[in-house]
């Protein structure tokens, strides 16, 4: 198989090299304190900020998920990743649950928990909890992002996509380890350029692709079975190929993971850019930054899926080859499970002799002499594997030089996903489990090497964790909707809530985050949407339970969460200990970030399906969609930016 020329060779290590020497610069920085290592002393602009959280969305593995969604089903593919990669939580981060983080002056979210409840027994037990809940939600996120990066560069590399994925495990944890959260922002930087290169030229070949046929249409309906490729409205009912049928029901889908978004998007915010944020009025514009530049993410996506139809088209005029080359495969190799399929496949295209010659032989008549160039496209139920797609066309439909600098806009943005999910990971087990509990004397350079001792533990956690997943969908699934359902009520209600405690807290996380890991590993196959809902309600019923059977939060602690944070909610029972002219400040903040909330995601959504639909030359409909942008960027102005607070004083 032809894997990649020497002149992408050298551009991909060229990368490597730059990667690893910002995380020495910054190494002697970060190890000045654990402040410094994990928020950069509190001291980076929000446009640094921004783009940072714009490459932390960027990822690589979630960007071969969207454009899996938006080859089968066009930009309709959109509302399917409501459940999370489209982005739509940044929208609460930007409006309120940013700066009401930020107004803790914590490190990180499981210290937040000492600031929310007190220091009793309950409030350990609450930070300890979220210390487990956050270390299983990166370890989850991060065997995801390595299983992506397996499979992604084992089409590149002479290896299998586990050795892929340890070759960039170790890559990362180089250069975050050493450099903590300066690394993570200024690795961001660098590849937030190497990302908007790499867009401007694969939109670029997507569109000169389209120019040259008479009906897009046409060719993408013979390629997926989808009469309605180019529209942009969710169907009630749509086409799905073998291991994608649960999201047939495309409209009621989108309705229900809008919903999962809103839920979620009341208590995000916990996450470093927003702790170490110098004011409110930076939390809003970093996410404002982040939402423009992640933008270009999906014109990326839909020209990769574009591409993609051509490629099918090309190698499988016929795709019930495809059906006959996947059962020879099993014929020969005995029982196989979906998630070895990848690694079988591998082997079988690096080390072809080591198989029977019937096999090789079968495989070559049904996809042809280049039969190990195309067999990456074919999954495990016999059909293309949409998630190969954007591999798949970045071998084998980008020229030479161009293809090496994608790749390294790709694994930019995968890296740039690895890094922060390293940097959370290590804090709470540094800050809030060793300095919190077992080592609370230990000085400064202790301390550092543990981060460095964590950040390697997880990262091997992660990776074995990626080894076990049968597709990167898969576990995708069960994290935003199992994963994070089973934590979601804890999150939200200790904002909202007066009432809520520790107890409760403690209680409801515990019991939501078992219940995930028992459905999947009771019940992997379980749909989306049951999932989430068996989370969201064992999680619920443990939260109410676990705050009425502890005892209620010091008042004392409890006025002083009301009087810094400021939040809106069921906080009745404590607005008379604010002034007057305070209460009336507050309510006007409320009102406008409640009132800029449907505006924001509205905003939001047409933002990215406006360049969507121009790249796939739907004129008509982007002029509608351009329409609403504006009058929704109009309401944006007065309604949120007009109202930020003005830039403190330097």
């Amino acid at each position: 198989m032809e894997y990649l020329r020497a002149w992408d060779y050298v551009i991909f290590i060229f990368y490597f090299i730059v990667l690893i020497a910002i995380g020495s610069y910054f190494r002697k920085k970060a190890a000045t304190n654990l402040e410094h290592y994990f928020l950069a002393g509190r001291n980076m602009p929000w446009w640094l900020l921004g783009l940072s959280q714009m490459s932390f969305w960027f990822d690589m593995t979630g960007t071969m998920i969207i454009t899996s969604f938006l080859y089968l089903l066009g930009p309709r593919g959109i509302y399917i990743e409501f459940r999370g990669g489209a982005g739509l939580v940044l929208v609460f981060l930007m409006l309120w649950v940013g700066k009401w983080h930020r107004r803790s002056g914590v490190i990180t979210a499981a210290e937040w928990m000492i600031y929310r409840f007190g220091k009793d027994f309950w409030a350990h037990f609450a930070r300890l909890t979220s210390v487990v809940a956050n270390v299983i939600l990166s370890l989850g996120m991060l065997a995801y992002s390595f299983k992506g990066a397996g499979l992604f560069l084992s089409m590149f590399l002479p290896f299998s996509p586990m050795v892929c994925c340890l070759i960039m495990v170790v890559i990362t944890a180089i250069y975050t380890i050493e450099a903590g959260f300066y690394g993570v922002v200024f690795s961001d930087i660098f590849q937030s350029l190497c990302i908007w290169l790499g867009v401007g030229l694969i939109v670029a070949v997507a569109v000169a692709k389209i120019g040259g046929i008479p009906d897009l249409s046409a060719l993408a309906a013979s390629v997926t079975g989808n009469p309605n490729w180019t529209g942009s409205l969710p169907d009630f009912n749509t086409p799905m190929p073998a291991g994608y049928e649960q999201y047939s029901w495309l409209f009621m889908l989108m309705l229900f993971y809008f919903g999962k978004t809103l839920i979620q998007g009341l208590g995000a915010g916990a996450d470093p850019r927003f702790f170490g944020a110098r004011s409110d009025r930076d939390c809003g514009l970093l996410c404002f930054t982040a939402e423009w530049t992640m933008m270009l993410r999906w014109p990326l996506m839909i020209s990769f899926a574009v591409l993609g139809l051509f490629l099918v088209k090309d190698f499988f005029p016929d795709q019930t080859v495809l059906i006959q080359a996947a059962a020879l495969i099993k014929s020969h190799a005995g029982a196989v499970a979906a998630n070895e399929w990848p690694e079988l496949i591998a082997r079988i295209m690096n080390h072809p002799q080591s198989f029977p010659a019937e096999l090789i032989t079968g495989l070559s008549r049904l996809l042809g002499p280049d039969w190990s160039s195309k067999l990456n496209l074919l999954s495990y139920h016999g059909t293309v594997d949409p998630e190969r797609i954007l591999p798949g066309v970045l071998l084998h439909s980008v020229p030479v030089g161009i293809r090496g600098l994608i790749l390294v806009a790709l694994m930019a943005a995968a890296m740039s996903t690895f890094n922060a999910l390293t940097n959370g990971a290590t804090g709470f087990l540094t800050r809030d489990l060793y300095q919190g509990y077992i080592r609370p004397q230990a000085g400064n350079k202790e301390l550092i090497y543990t981060t460095y001792f964590f950040g390697i533990l997880i990262n091997v956690l992660g990776f074995l964790m990626a080894y076990s997943t049968k597709s990167i969908n898969d576990i995708w699934g069960w994290i935003t909707m199992g994963l994070v359902g089973g934590v979601t009520m804890p999150t939200v209600l200790r904002l909202y809530w007066w009432r809520f405690n520790a107890g409760g807290f403690a209680v409801g996380t515990l019991i939501g985050l078992v219940a995930a890991l028992v459905q999947r590993f009771i019940a992997p196959g379980m749909p989306e949407w049951h999932q989430l809902v068996y989370t969201i309600v064992i999680g619920t019923a443990g939260c109410v339970v676990g705050t009425y059977l502890t005892p209620p939060t010091d008042r004392q602690v409890v006025e002083n969460f009301y009087r810094t944070t400021r939040p809106f909610g069921l906080w009745r029972p404590l607005l008379s200990i604010l002034s007057a002219d305070e209460q009336q400040a507050m309510r006007n903040e409320h009102r406008y970030d409640l009132i800029a909330l449907p505006i924001g995601l509205c905003w939001q959504f047409t933002l990215l399906m406006l360049p969507m639909q121009l790249v796939i030359h739907e004129f008509q409909a982007a002029a509608v969609t351009g329409a609403v942008f504006l009058l929704c960027s109009i309401g944006m102005y007065f309604f949120w930016y007009k109202k930020l607070p003005s830039a403190p004083a330097k």
